[in-house]
């Protein structure tokens, strides 16, 4: 029996690893191209079977695997699935290496969940908790591991957006220095991204970076309020593209946004206190209610045990 539970959590840990390694938060450099900086500082012939081999396991073996299998599940999916997809990495912050590929693949690393249950059902001994149970077990797994990219990406989603919506009133405070200091709306912008090395300071990088690469800057702060999926950031763009277009007082508008902005951070603190009282009930109804039950019920029916009352 011991065996089997061995043998289980192998395979259950074999058949996640896709499902986690995608959603991963991976390094910001490439590594391949960092093993090439150390090779030409090092000043070492350049050998590509060596740097090859000197990359991780994951970028050697699983991220490969994970790749093919992703492609054969793109030819099944529908159009509109995998947009929603890609818009929902791009909501995510696009992490490095992770496209629609890799993330149907590990919807399909999690769905196999249900036939590594059955499979292990069928092989387990008379009297074991699995054997006849194959059926009962392998659905719930299957749907839990097909979901579980799912909810990660939902997760990191929200986590993003949470801390992006904290740092958008004194981005636009830097913002209106700036501008009311005599810079122009993309020198603020880009002052914003040297200054702050967190996602809205990203987001502004890139759109500093569309800019210069041709793209209309109206049109590049559109894509930045899609990309972000936030509200504020909607109607933040909205202003500042009216006010160019109407030639309003840029620090003006800056200013405006930015208290409002404030005022929306704290509506949504005290959002979430209100809130705190109802996530924290069922900890409290099941873990610290029943431990002060029996830290204070316990001495007193120790005492009418004792006593002989209860006889």
């Amino acid at each position: 029996m011991a065996v089997l539970w061995i043998i289980l959590g192998i395979l259950v840990i074999g058949a996640v690893v896709l499902v986690i390694i995608g959603l991963r938060s991976p390094d910001k450099e490439d590594p391949l191209m960092q093993r090439l900086a150390e090779f030409a500082e090092a000043g070492k012939p350049i050998d590509l079977e060596e740097i090859e081999l000197s990359q991780p396991f994951a970028e050697r073996i699983i991220y490969p695997v994970a790749r093919r299998f992703g492609e054969i599940v793109l030819k099944f999916t529908p159009q509109n699935a995998i947009q929603d997809t890609i818009q929902k990495l791009e909501m995510a912050g696009s992490p490095r290496g992770i496209d629609p590929t890799l993330f149907f693949a590990g919807r399909l690393a999690g769905l196999s969940l249900g036939g590594l249950f059955l499979f292990l059902s069928k092989i387990a001994p008379e009297g074991s908790f699995l054997k006849g149970k194959g059926i009962l077990i392998a659905i719930p797994a299957a749907l839990v591991g097909f979901y579980i990219p799912e909810l990660l990406l939902r997760s990191r989603i929200t986590r993003r957006q949470k801390e992006i919506r904290k740092a958008m009133p004194d981005a636009l405070d830097l913002l209106t220095i700036c501008v009311e200091a005599g810079l122009g709306f993309d020198a603020a912008m880009a002052k914003v991204y040297e200054k702050w090395d967190n996602e809205l300071g990203r987001a502004f990088g890139r759109v500093i970076r569309e800019i210069q690469l041709g793209k209309l800057r109206r049109e590049a702060l559109r894509d930045m309020a899609d990309r972000l999926g936030i509200a504020e950031m909607t109607s933040f763009v909205a202003a500042v593209i009216q006010s160019e277009q109407l030639g309003v007082s840029m620090a003006h508008v800056l200013r405006i946004q930015s208290d409002q902005m404030r005022v929306k951070r704290r509506q949504h603190a005290e959002e979430e206190a209100h809130k705190a009282p109802i996530k924290m009930l069922l900890p409290m109804v099941l873990l610290i209610f029943p431990s002060i039950c029996i830290v204070l019920m316990t001495p007193a029916i120790l005492i009418i045990a004792t006593s002989g009352f209860g006889r």
